[in-house]
């Protein structure tokens, strides 16, 4: 009951951090705060059900470790978002489908974002199921879950690094393709999957049959970011404003998964 009454509050929680983005969006005009604001709201909730209390447990290092991976992630991906947002205003993503929706956009954008906590619940329900397995001992695997994550939080701030830097640098209408961006179309996409494939790691084990359905989140983060709201939204974007240098790259860079560039 104590689980699910977790659950309950992160939904309601949830719902209403999604109803203060679409406010802001509607008060600023600039839909990049809404990316923002999931981010931190995301972490947060996520930290706060890996630290639930569940009748009869004890065991703590493993809700510290996953509250820890939750807010590392939530910190160091918002911040970056939110400093984009200041710079560059309005996300292209977010304008595209404003326009697609016409007078309907407050309304539709509102129930977009509600669809968005929906889906969150189901990420952040993930953490709070990896962070209470019920094993005291801090075995290969779980050294592994914490490595990988590590390796995706690094990949994804060096490409983000990487690609300010070249922004700062290149001329109108070019496409990075400098370090990790010569091997990934989107090297941020793939460190930020990597990370959410760090808790089926933490969870999965005989011990824990409830431990499975963490696979939901990497699952759900790879569909988002590869087939919806992530590479076909900016491809598209980036077809439009380079429309010399973008195909030119995308011929010899894989689109997800970093490989040697052709």
């Amino acid at each position: 009951m104590s689980f699910l009454a977790a659950l309950a509050a992160a939904g309601i929680a949830l719902a209403a951090i999604m109803a203060m983005a679409w406010a802001v969006q509607r008060r600023t005009g600039n839909s990049g705060w809404i990316d923002t604001i999931w981010t931190f709201g995301t972490g947060l909730v996520a930290v706060g059900l890996s630290l639930w209390p569940i009748t009869g447990e004890s065991i703590f290092w493993r809700q510290a470790l996953v509250a820890a991976m939750a807010g590392f992630w939530s910190l160091r991906l918002g911040s970056h978002i939110a400093a984009r947002s200041r710079q560059a205003g309005d996300d292209p993503r977010y304008q595209a489908l404003m326009k697609d929706w016409g007078a309907a956009a407050p309304r539709r954008l509102f129930l977009f974002l509600q669809a968005q906590a929906a889906v969150s619940l189901l990420l952040v329900g993930a953490v709070m199921v990896a962070a209470h397995r019920p094993m005291a001992e801090f075995s290969l695997i779980d050294a592994l879950g914490a490595a990988v994550f590590i390796a995706g939080w690094t990949i994804e701030m060096v490409s983000d690094a990487q690609l300010a830097r070249f922004k700062s640098r290149a001329a109108k209408g070019a496409v990075c393709d400098a370090g990790l961006w010569s091997w990934s179309r989107h090297p941020n996409y793939f460190g930020e999957w990597l990370c959410w494939c760090a808790y089926p790691l933490l969870a999965i084990g005989r011990d824990y049959p409830l431990g499975i359905a963490v696979l939901i989140a990497p699952a759900i983060i790879y569909w988002t970011l590869v087939y919806a709201s992530g590479i076909p939204p900016l491809e598209a974007h980036m077809r439009r404003s380079r429309p010399q240098a973008w195909p030119v790259y995308a011929r010899r860079t894989s689109a997800f998964f970093p490989m040697p560039p052709r």
